[in-house]
């Protein structure tokens, strides 16, 4: 029999605050274990939460972003289970009241509904230590700094067929909220976590099977390989004739498989009811619409901008639309007059690879759209070639300045003066008394050498265009002394 992949996803996904979500604690990630807390986010007895509007604004823009309905009225609810790193003994949560309801996101022409999307607490993060015992340590320690800092858990219908679906629904949502400013999507500080929940069933079939959630992912290309994993697990212990039981288990990145974790808790288990301390929140159409007003142009409506307005491909419009500063830098350099194609292409080819190798953000950089601008202006006239044009942006990214001056300072102006021209390549046929034969005997492959001669002597300043017609001209006819 033929099983298909059912698949769900839920992103808890930490909020751009300053402070917590219930307390004025910070939310600054790297600080000293234990550092960041009060009496509040420890759960003491007594104190009173607090709820944090920016927390609330930033769930509502990023509810928007994702086409969902924004609840008239919410409120927080008290989910309760005991675990060494929740103080308190509950945590703090949406049940049947989420602040957003419903909404969707494209993925590759499909769309991927979304169920609700809820506010709660984080809870802290146990450390495991000491030497090796059964489970790699032999004790624990808890740093409570993430501890009440605000998330937004966004659960997807389940409507992802693969583990590629995956990753592209993960990359869309990441870039959504990022554009609204709601999250930094920062999976190696874990202020984006994802838990998938995988199902087989026959195919054709309507009924879902059981399902297994899967934890420990803390990337995307884990999260790909963990559901990959689990597909082929239950398809094994489906094949055999076996039950898949309800339950967590972890992704083992080492080992490439996923391993019991404990049951799978249903609603119930968690004796959710109503946080006694929270009054329930209204919020107003006229909050919603002015934080609507606040939104960006959002991923999908630049892509489609950049494929159908400015003639860009597919693939060129997806990588700078991955990245809003680099989307929002070739927009603005674009409106400075530069064509759209040599704008992204030299923000996609040379620019990104001199940020891979630098570990540097394009905002990190004393590269101007204005300087960009003019280093595209200078190609475009046959100012300047090919390699010295990236010299110049070297020297734009690292010190800025002004493609003129640049030019001026090092001498990189390219050569366009047809006689001088000539002239080298004569020169360099003649010295080629070798290669001359060898091209006249058919191997004309070898013409890319005279080429690389004459732009040697040129020291990288030849005109390409021209001298490749020189080239044309000159290599037929040449002589040998």
């Amino acid at each position: 029999m033929k099983y298909e992949a059912v698949i769900g996803l839920e992103v808890h996904a930490q909020l751009k605050t300053k402070t917590k979500i219930f307390c004025g604690c910070p939310t600054d990630f790297g600080a000293m274990p234990n550092d960041h807390v009060c009496q509040i986010c420890l759960g003491m007895p007594g104190v009173l939460p607090v709820l944090n509007k920016t927390a609330v604004e930033h769930a509502i823009k990023a509810g928007l972003a994702l086409n969902c309905t924004i609840s008239d009225s919410t409120k927080f609810d008290r989910k309760n289970y005991f675990y060494p790193d929740l103080p308190k003994g509950y945590q703090i949560s949406q049940y049947d009241s989420p602040v957003c309801k419903g909404g969707h996101i494209n993925v590759d022409g499909k769309k991927i509904r979304i169920h609700r999307a809820h506010l709660e607490e984080d809870a802290g993060k146990l450390v495991h230590a000491g030497a090796a015992g059964l489970h790699g340590s032999d004790y624990s320690l808890v740093d409570f700094n993430r501890s009440g800092v605000p998330l937004l858990e966004i659960v997807s219908e389940p409507e992802l067929s693969s583990p590629d679906e995956a990753k592209l629904y993960l990359t869309e949502l990441r870039n959504i909220l990022r554009y609204v400013d709601a999250c930094d999507g920062n999976l190696e500080e874990g202020s984006f976590r994802c838990d998938a929940n995988v199902s087989l069933r026959p195919v054709g079939a309507t009924e879902l099977g059981t399902k297994a959630e899967i934890k420990n992912m803390n990337s995307f290309r884990a999260v790909q390989r963990a559901i990959q994993a689990e597909i082929e697990r239950q398809t094994g212990v489906l094949e055999n004739g076996d039950r898949v039981v309800q339950e967590t288990r972890l992704w083992n990145e080492a080992d490439g498989c996923t391993h019991p974790m404990r049951s799978k808790e249903e609603a119930h288990d968690y004796r959710y009811f109503p946080e006694p301390d929270l009054v329930p929140l209204s919020i107003s159409r006229d909050w919603v619409e002015e934080l609507r007003k606040t939104l960006p142009e959002l991923p999908e409506a630049r892509r489609v901008r950049y494929t159908s307005q400015l003639g860009l491909t597919t693939d060129d419009a997806q990588v700078l639309v991955e990245s809003k500063e680099l989307a929002d830098f070739f927009d603005q350099t674009q409106k400075l007059g530069a064509p759209a194609k040599p704008v992204a292409n030299w923000l996609i080819g040379p620019t990104t690879a001199y940020l891979n190798d630098t570990k540097l953000e394009l905002l990190d950089t004393k590269l101007s759209p204005t300087g960009l601008s003019e280093l595209v202006a200078a190609v475009d006239s046959g100012k300047l070639g090919s390699t010295n044009a990236k010299k110049v942006l070297t020297e734009l990214l690292e010190n800025g300045g002004t493609v003129g001056k640049i030019i001026d300072q090092q001498g990189l102006s390219q050569l366009n003066d047809e006689g001088a021209l000539r002239s080298m390549v004569e020169s360099v046929l003649k010295r080629s008394v070798a290669q001359v034969e060898q091209y006249k005997s058919g191997k004309t492959k070898i013409r890319q050498y005279f080429f690389g001669e004459v732009m040697k002597e040129s020291k990288g300043k030849a005109n390409p265009e021209l001298t490749n017609r020189l080239l044309d001209e000159l290599l037929p006819s040449a002589e040998t002394p």
